[in-house]
């Protein structure tokens, strides 16, 4: 068959995706589908049964990490991959991450049908706990992989509930035997949802990012005195939210103050009692920065560590930070980069070259393999939330520019 008119099949991608949606489904039409929860074991169980429909050679990593391997023919070359995460947001989208792992499946599915061999093995995976939404930081899973973090370290990351992340790996039945260590790669492809507003602004149907922006994790630790609230005067409290406001406000402030591509944001808080009529005596909060520019985030970073202290001190509320988490920013390999913008011109999808604010798994496959993302547009920029969507018309077309870019990198010698 010439694999130039190849395409996949967008209604059965849109089934699939349907059929994952109803896993951890919202009443608002989103999902909830947190890292090794119930539900993210029901969806992988399902992932798995796909995978093995179509002969495809599955191993799970002491990560949690699925693979699925099909064969080349030279299998001592190495492979293509393709993948995202399965796992979501708390009332998250149906769409985030999961296209990344359902498109390769149906690129691998319309391979398996047409019986089209490629010279390089073609491998699909699912990262455990890219969102960090549960177990912080982000992107966990293809971090040990990648070797950038360590194994201990991240099966020793608890939840709010204080459940570690190996035991609930376990308790899933997804702890796998096989090593969580990298293998050569010719080439690392992630298709994603664009999370923003520009290729619906600018009326482009496939996004070529030329990387995602470093990210920068701080989670921040206040002490206040709790006591009850009526017989307290106003003058000489310790109240730890009151210092957590001051502090959030500055983080708001901080890309206009500092100047530069960048954002800032509080986007996690717990107060504690938590209670109307008692004066906060703990809250920890989360700093989330990212810029093009990591000298620019690290500088940004100081000044505002430097404006806690001070508001820490005045209002008598001691103060703990800690850095959680760094990855500087990801520029992708140029030529894979040009193949999706080529591909997208020769199926007549209008594509756009941009960047990736929103951080992936694809930031630490970069640091191992060339790499290269696909992005579809967001409806109205929205993602993270329930009413996140994409047509289905645009997950068909970017899934058929990652099939033809998969095509391409596994046939090469």
């Amino acid at each position: 068959m010439n694999t130039e008119d190849l395409r996949i099949n967008g209604k059965r991608l849109q089934q699939t995706l349907e059929e994952m949606a109803k896993i951890g489904a919202t009443p608002g039409g989103g999902v909830q589908r947190l890292t090794l929860t119930d539900e993210d074991q029901a969806a992988r169980d399902l992932f798995v049964k796909w995978l093995k429909e179509i002969d495809l050679d599955v191993t799970i990593d002491e990560m949690g990490n699925i693979f699925g391997r099909r064969a080349g023919t030279d299998n001592d070359l190495p492979p293509v991959m393709s993948g995202s995460h399965i796992d979501s947001q708390p009332k998250g989208g149906r769409f985030d991450g999961i296209l990344g792992v359902m498109g390769p499946l149906e690129v691998l599915r319309t391979l398996h049908e047409n019986n089209i061999e490629t010279k390089r093995p073609i491998v699909i995976v699912d990262w455990t706990n890219e969102e960090g939404s549960r177990f912080a930081p982000a992107m966990v899973s293809s971090g040990v992989w990648a070797g950038a973090l360590e194994r201990d370290w991240a099966y020793d990351r608890t939840d709010i509930n204080a459940k570690r992340f190996e035991d609930e790996l376990i308790r899933i039945g997804y702890k796998g035997d096989v090593p969580a260590k990298k293998w050569p790669l010719h080439a690392y492809y992630e298709y994603h949802i664009e999370q923003g507003p520009m290729l619906e602004r600018e009326g482009k149907r496939i996004g070529a990012p030329k990387g995602i922006l470093c990210l920068h994790w701080y989670d921040i630790y206040l002490e206040g005195e709790a006591n009850q609230v009526g017989p307290t005067p106003m003058e000489g409290r310790h109240d730890a939210l009151c210092a957590a406001a001051e502090m959030i406000l500055t983080v708001n402030r901080l890309p206009d103050d500092m100047g530069g591509n960048m954002v800032a944001t509080v986007g996690e808080i717990q107060n504690y009692p938590n209670s109307r009529n008692i004066i906060p005596d703990k809250v920890h909060f989360t700093v989330d920065i990212r810029s093009w520019d990591d000298d620019h985030a690290i500088k940004a970073w100081e000044r505002l560590r430097q404006d806690f202290e001070a508001i820490a001190q005045n209002r008598g509320c001691p103060i703990r930070i800690e850095e959680t988490w760094r990855v500087e920013h990801s520029p992708f390999d140029e030529k894979l980069v040009q193949r999706v913008l080529n591909v997208a011109e020769e199926l007549s999808y209008p594509g756009l070259y941009m960047v990736s604010g929103a951080g992936h798994d694809a930031s630490y496959m970069n640091q191992i393999a060339p790499t290269a993302m696909i992005f579809v547009p967001s409806i109205g920029g929205r993602s993270h939330v329930e009413v996140e969507n994409t047509t289905w018309e645009d997950c068909e077309a970017g899934g058929n520019v990652l099939l033809h870019c998969l095509l391409q990198s596994a046939n090469e010698s």
